[in-house]
């Protein structure tokens, strides 16, 4: 089973997103916007080259002006294959060539320009020499919110990733944990995340009994015991779009300050999620969350924030945590997962992706956040 779905984005698609860019970069007092082979480019154009070399690849981008995609010339043909590339001009560049020279003549000798965070140290350091009166500005920290809020295709596919991600629990709830090691049960949900479409998985977390204490434990070779609460956090990417799900499991019947701890977070993940709403603020949803979490009387075990981002990548921004004032607004798509963590003893966390709607939010992971018994 693939699950794969029929959105798919036009070359007016990636035009509209490409002038948009330009319009914020220029809006934010940027010449331009410099981006670099990663997903800030596939969401721009639709073009993920071959292969990430030493050779430049660079997406320009300024308002008055079409875009241009600087390519090596051997790649040149895949370039012209992305669905964006209609929207755009292609500049080849052969080895031997000077292709900062190239990329020179397209900017303002003078401008700041935001650049992706990706980019490498060599390309900038030499752009910088090839036009010596410009500055840069990572284009993360310039244009946080670039690939923030998602349209109509884009959130249909965030729901069809959340809803593989939903299956792959369904199913690994059913699978043997007692007598298997954690990287064994991570192998399971990496096949199934695979099974329901997924092209990446990016993390397949398995923290068994003490190891539940650290929210980023790798999976490895502790065997699970009956007993044991067991942290389960697994996503990638269907289709280009990111899923991102925590649930909790208990391998046989929990004690009752397992349940209690469980019930806590539970509280407090619902609480986040009732927070969300157009205009609050992106600490409103942490603040929700921490506040159950931190009357209950484990607030110093909560040790992360209570969301992040998520689009074509599994995190960016923006984030739900304290000091991060930044209004919601429909169509942002993010993780709320408070947890509490006791050191050499256990863990919980409890994660679902939500979108903004025009009067609220919208989970788009549906499986139960009840603690679920296991064999």
């Amino acid at each position: 089973m693939t699950g794969s779905t029929a959105v798919s984005f036009t070359a007016d698609d990636y035009r509209a997103r490409m002038e948009r860019a330009a319009r914020t970069a220029a809006e934010a007092g940027l010449a331009g916007l410099l981006v670099a082979p990663g997903p800030d480019l596939v969401w721009l154009t639709g073009y993920t080259p071959p292969a990430v070399t030493e050779r430049l690849t660079l997406l320009v981008l300024a308002a008055g002006q079409d875009p241009v995609l600087v390519v090596p010339a051997l790649e040149a043909p895949d370039a012209q294959k992305a669905a964006g590339a209609p929207a755009l001009t292609l500049r080849d560049w052969t080895d031997g060539k000077d292709p900062y020279a190239a990329t020179a003549a397209l900017l303002d000798a003078s401008g700041r320009f935001g650049i992706s965070d990706n980019a490498w140290a060599l390309h900038l350091l030499a752009l910088q020499q090839a036009v010596p009166g410009s500055s840069y500005t990572s284009l993360t920290e310039a244009l946080p919110m670039l690939r923030a809020v998602k349209d109509a295709a884009e959130l249909e596919l965030m729901t069809a990733a959340g809803a593989a991600a939903d299956a792959t629990f369904e199913e690994i709830r059913n699978v043997p944990f007692a007598g298997r090691r954690e990287s064994e049960v991570a192998a399971d949900l990496d096949r199934l995340l695979r099974r329901y479409g997924h092209e990446q998985v990016d993390f397949t977390i398995v923290a068994s009994g003490p190891n539940g204490a650290n929210p980023h434990h790798e999976a490895g070779d502790r065997v699970i015991e009956r007993g044991d609460m067991v942290v389960l956090d697994f996503g990638g990417l269907k289709d280009g779009y990111g899923s991102d799900t925590s649930r909790t499991v208990h391998v046989g019947e929990p004690t009752d300050e397992e349940r209690r701890v469980h019930d806590i977070v539970r509280a407090a993940q619902e609480a986040g999620f009732r927070a969300v709403r157009p205009g609050a603020a992106c600490q409103d949803v942490d603040r929700a969350a921490r506040a159950v979490i931190a009357d209950a009387g484990y607030g110093e075990y909560f040790i992360h924030r209570t969301g992040h981002g998520i689009g074509v990548t599994t995190h960016e921004p923006p984030y739900m945590i304290e000091g991060e004032e930044r209004p919601l607004v429909p169509g942002m798509c993010f993780s709320v997962e408070p947890g509490i963590y006791l050191p050499g003893r256990f863990g919980v966390r409890i994660e679902d992706i939500v979108t903004v709607t025009e009067d609220g939010g919208r989970r788009l992971n549906a499986t139960s956040r009840e603690l679920v018994i296991v064999e």
